[in-house]
C-alpha cells in the first residue's frame, strides 16, 4: 500500500489537500482536507443585516456574486420581504452571466489540462485540427489560420522556458491519450475561452457596477434605477448593449464548448466508470419569476441513489423540505460545538475553531461535513442537470440529448444518461448547464424588457426590521452547486450567521457516522497508473471544480496583517 498526499490540489485555490491510500493500482481510502479556517461568520456577528452581503461576498475572490445574492435572499426570507420583478430579473441576469463565465473557466482553464496534453498539441497539424473541428460543428473560429497562430503562440511561450500555468502539467502521462490534432484544437479553444469568459463578466459588470464584488445589491432589490429618459440609469441603450454581448456568447458555448466536452468524453469513455461516489443529489430551484420566490425558471430538488424517479422538488424560498433537512457535522472537522459535537442545523451552528493536527481517524479538516436528512449528498452541475431532467425541464433535456448524441457518434457506441454518474459526467453536466444558463440569460433579458415596456420601473422595496428575533435562509444554485446562507437576527442585528457552501457539501470530511464526503467517496477504486504522478486523482477532484476559499477563510483575531501585496 502507498500513501499519496497532494497539497495543494487546486489550480487557483491552494487550500485543498487530498490524501489517498493506493493498493494494486487503485485508490482504497481517501481524506479531503481544507487547510485554512473560514471565520466570516464571526466577522458578521453584531452587524446590520443590510450590510451582510457586502462582507459575505468577500468569502471568495471567485464566487463573489453568488454569496452576495444568497446573503440578501437570506435577510429577505427572514423579513418575508417581496422583491420587485425588475430586481429579480436583473439579479437573475447577473447570476446567469456569472455562471456562464464560471463554467467556461472551469472546463478550459481548470479541468481541460487534466485531459489535454499541451506538449502534444505542439506537434499537431493545424489543417488536421481544423478538419476535425469542421466534423464537430460549423464554428467559424476553427479555421486553419487561427489554429496555426495559436500553435505558434504556444511554441513561442514554451520556448521561453517560463511555462506559467502549463508548468505543472503531467505532459506525456500514460493516462493522456488524445491525438495531437485533438489536443491542438482543444488548446486553440482554451485560449479563445479567455475572450468569451471576459464577455460574460462584462455583462455582470454592466449590471452590477463592477466585478468581482458587485455593488448594486440591496436587501429588498437592487440599486439599478430604471428611467428611459435618464442616461444615468439602466437605459434601453445599456440593455441592448448587454443583448449584443449575450449573442456573442452563444456562438462559443453552442458550437465550441459543448462539442469539445462531448469529444473529450467520448475519447475518454472509460472514465464514465470512475468517480460516481455519492449518488444522492441535491439541487435548488433558481431564477425566480415572481416577487415572492414561488415560481422559478430552473427547477431543483432531491434525487435518491441516482434514481430520477425519486425526484422530490424544492418549490419556494420558504420550502420546509430544504430548510429542515440541512445539518453540519464537526466530528472530523477542526471545530467544536458548545454542549456536544453532534451535527447541528445552521441556525444553531457555531464557528468555534479547535485545531488538533491531521488525524486520519479524528479531526483532519477546516471544512465541516453537511448532511441532508442525515445523509451525505453530492451537489453541483451534475446534481442540478439530473434534477432538471427529472423535473422535465425542456432546455436541459434537449442539451443532454445533444451532448450524448455527439459523444455517441464519436465513440461509435451509444452512451446512456447513466454514464453521467462519473468523473467525466460531471464535466459534461457543467457544459450542459452552461448552455441552459445561456438560454435562461436570453429569456431573463426579454422578461426585463417586456416588464419595463409595461411601465413598471420599480427595483426596490424598503426593509423594516422588527424588535424581536427572526430567522431566514437564502439559497442559490451556484456554479458549484447548492449555496445557502442562514441568519438569526435580533433587534435589527445579526445574532448568528452560517454559510453552507457547495465546496463544503462536496469537500467535507467524514460525518458523525464516519460516512465519507463526496470527494472522498468519488476517489474509491480510481485507477492510479503512477503514484509519483497521480493525475487520475486530479481528474476526479477537479471534476467537482473545487473552490475551497468558499469553504474556508483566514482571519487573525489580533488583527495583524496576514498577507501584504505591493505594486511595484
Amino acid at each position: 500500500m502507498t500513501r499519496i498526499t497532494i497539497d495543494p490540489i487546486t489550480r487557483i485555490e491552494g487550500h485543498l489537500r487530498i490524501d489517498c491510500e493506493v493498493n494494486n493500482g487503485k485508490v482504497t481510502n481517501a481524506w479531503s482536507s481544507g487547510q485554512m479556517w473560514r471565520g466570516i461568520e464571526i466577522i458578521l456577528q453584531g452587524r446590520d443585516p443590510r450590510d451582510a452581503w457586502i462582507y459575505a461576498q468577500r468569502i471568495c475572490g471567485v464566487c463573489t456574486t453568488v454569496h452576495a445574492i444568497v446573503s440578501v435572499r437570506a435577510i429577505e426570507n427572514a423579513l418575508n420581504l417581496e422583491v420587485p420583478l425588475n430586481a429579480q430579473y436583473i439579479r437573475n441576469m447577473i447570476v446567469a452571466a456569472h455562471g456562464i463565465h464560471d463554467h467556461i473557466v472551469h472546463f478550459y482553464q481548470l479541468a481541460a489540462l487534466d485531459w489535454v496534453d499541451i506538449v502534444s498539441a505542439l506537434s499537431g497539424s493545424p489543417e488536421g485540427a481544423s478538419k476535425l473541428g469542421g466534423t464537430l460543428s460549423d464554428y467559424r473560429r476553427n479555421g486553419v489560420q487561427e489554429i496555426r497562430q495559436v500553435q505558434e503562440k504556444l511554441k513561442a511561450f514554451v520556448g521561453t522556458g517560463q511555462l506559467g500555468v502549463f508548468a505543472s502539467g503531467y505532459w506525456g502521462h500514460p493516462a493522456m491519450k488524445l491525438p495531437p490534432d485533438v489536443n491542438l484544437l482543444a488548446a486553440t479553444h482554451y485560449l479563445q475561452a479567455l475572450e468569451y469568459q471576459r464577455i460574460a463578466n462584462r455583462i455582470v459588470a454592466i449590471l452590477g457596477s463592477k466585478t468581482p464584488h458587485i455593488q448594486n445589491l440591496a436587501v429588498g432589490g437592487v440599486a439599478n434605477p430604471i428611467n428611459p429618459d435618464s442616461q444615468s440609469t439602466l437605459t434601453l441603450e445599456r440593455l441592448f448593449a448587454i443583448k449584443a454581448e449575450i449573442d456573442k456568447l452563444g456562438e462559443f458555448v453552442n458550437k465550441a464548448m459543448l462539442h469539445d466536452v462531448a469529444a473529450v468524453g467520448a475519447l475518454y469513455a472509460d472514465w464514465t466508470k470512475y468517480g460516481a461516489g455519492i449518488t444522492d443529489y441535491l439541487s435548488v430551484p433558481d431564477l425566480p419569476l415572481d416577487t415572492k420566490g414561488t415560481r422559478f425558471e430552473l427547477p431543483g430538488g432531491f434525487i435518491a441513489k441516482g434514481d430520477l424517479s425519486t425526484f422530490k422538488p424544492i418549490t419556494s424560498y420558504q420550502d420546509g423540505f430544504f430548510r429542515d433537512g440541512v445539518k453540519e457535522s464537526v466530528k472530523h472537522a477542526w471545530y467544536e460545538y458548545k454542549g456536544d459535537d453532534k451535527a447541528r442545523h445552521p441556525y444553531d451552528g457555531q464557528t468555534r475553531p479547535l485545531h488538533t493536527g491531521f488525524e486520519d481517524n479524528g479531526k483532519y479538516s477546516w471544512v465541516k461535513a453537511p448532511t441532508f436528512y442525515d445523509q451525505r449528498v453530492q451537489v453541483g452541475p451534475l446534481a442540478n442537470v439530473l434534477g432538471m431532467v427529472a423535473a422535465g425541464h425542456e432546455p436541459t433535456k434537449r442539451h443532454v440529448n445533444r451532448v450524448l448524441e455527439v459523444a455517441s457518434a464519436i465513440a461509435k457506441t451509444p452512451i446512456p444518461v447513466t454514464a453521467l454518474h462519473s468523473t467525466i459526467g460531471r464535466i459534461a453536466a457543467r457544459a450542459i448547464r452552461c448552455a441552459v444558463l445561456l438560454e435562461s440569460l436570453q429569456n431573463q433579458w426579454q422578461l426585463l424588457i417586456d416588464n419595463i415596456a409595461k411601465g413598471d420601473f420599480d427595483t426596490f422595496n424598503r426593509p423594516v426590521f422588527p424588535k424581536g428575533e427572526i430567522r431566514g435562509f437564502g439559497y442559490h444554485e451556484a456554479p458549484r452547486g447548492v449555496l445557502s446562507h442562514w441568519a438569526v437576527i435580533e433587534k435589527g442585528k445579526i445574532k448568528n450567521y452560517q454559510a453552507v457552501v457547495p465546496s463544503t457539501w462536496n469537500a467535507g470530511p467524514r460525518d458523525d457516522n464516519d460516512v465519507p464526503g463526496p470527494y472522498e467517496a468519488s476517489l474509491m477504486d480510481n485507477p492510479i497508473a503512477n503514484t509519483e504522478l497521480p493525475l487520475e486523482v486530479l481528474r476526479t477532484v477537479h471534476s467537482f471544480d473545487p473552490c475551497l476559499a468558499c469553504a474556508i477563510h483566514l482571519v487573525d483575531a489580533k488583527k495583524r496583517p496576514i498577507v501584504q501585496v505591493k505594486a511595484l
